[in-house]
């Protein structure tokens, strides 16, 4: 027996005005072909038949992918197991996944591309310790990270999960949307990025802890791809391109405006391309901005990232 609302929407024998039935549109990183023609199918079989989008994947090295000895047990991995299909045939409950590394001391960026469509009781990206158990909700729909102290996380709908409370965090993300996370343990906080725009950041004060990235899933034939993951110290030059990429947000990549000799530019985007190219813009700036003071004027999308912080952590 399983859940209508988590089994296929064309099979659903709820109310087509329920939202978990109804996969999240509009919310893709790109507008290719593949998305727009998705957001037009009437059912998960027709989804699923149209071409995979690529669009964000550039990485080729990844510091981690998911880890095929931790895993519930509704779950498949492909694509160098970086890609993890839940609940191939039908949905029976909540199934869950970590990365096969421990994210310890140090700066930890990755991204999450929702490589299907995103419905039902909950589809969720975040981190956890060793400590929860990822089949424990097997033949129930819930919200899986954040339901317990272990482990926070963000919910397809927008919610922020941890400690079994939630809170309203973000807009809602759907299939095409790439959920970025950076978990810095220098300064203990954890920040989501939406569509590489920075949404937030969720969670404070987690130095000396060890965490694992987790996403989960309720849906059936629903599937999340790991597209990047790197991993540095916390070490002056990462300071330097994190603060270069403070002063020069409004480019693509920081490299590109910096008059540097090319064989530092390649060394610098091999290992902190990632730093020198996170947009932590949250808001348009208001065109009546400029009247305000110089001090008023200079404070940067980056710090207003940071202030935006959940009010349960």
């Amino acid at each position: 027996q399983h859940s209508d609302s988590d089994s296929e929407p064309e099979f659903s024998s709820l109310s087509p005005s329920i939202p978990s039935a109804i996969p999240v549109t509009g919310e893709s990183f790109c507008n290719c072909e593949s998305q727009s023609e998705a957001s037009f199918c009437s059912s998960l079989h027709a989804l699923h038949r149209v071409r995979d989008c690529r669009c964000g994947e550039e990485d080729e090295y990844f510091d981690w992918v998911w880890d095929d000895l931790n895993k519930s047990t509704a779950t498949l991995l492909t694509c160098d197991n970086r890609k993890v299909n839940f609940h191939m045939e039908y949905s029976c409950g909540t199934a869950a996944i970590r990365g096969n590394k421990e994210l310890a001391d140090g700066q930890h960026f990755w991204e999450i591309k929702m490589t299907s469509p995103v419905y039902g009781t909950d589809m969720m990206v975040g981190i956890g310790t060793s400590d929860v158990n990822l089949d424990k909700y097997r033949h129930t729909f819930c919200s899986l990270l954040g339901k317990d102290e272990d482990s926070w996380g963000l919910s397809y709908t927008g919610l922020l999960h941890h400690k079994g409370d939630k809170t309203n965090f973000s807009s809602r993300f759907g299939q095409g949307s790439i959920i970025g996370v950076h978990l810095d343990t220098w300064h203990g906080t954890l920040t989501f990025f939406k569509n590489r725009k920075c949404i937030g950041v969720a969670a404070t004060k987690l130095q000396n802890k060890k965490f694992y990235p987790m996403v989960c899933s309720t849906a059936a034939k629903s599937s999340m791809k790991v597209i990047r993951s790197c991993a540095s110290c916390t070490s002056l030059q990462y300071l330097c391109c994190f603060r270069l990429r403070q002063l020069l947000p409004d480019y693509v990549d920081t490299l590109d405006v910096l008059p540097l000799p090319p064989g530092l530019k390649q060394v610098l985007h091999n290992k902190l391309g990632w730093v020198l190219s996170m947009n932590y813009s949250t808001t348009k700036p208001s065109s009546s901005s400029s009247s305000g003071s110089d001090s008023d004027s200079s404070c940067s999308d980056a710090e207003a990232c940071q202030r935006k912080r959940c009010r349960r952590t």
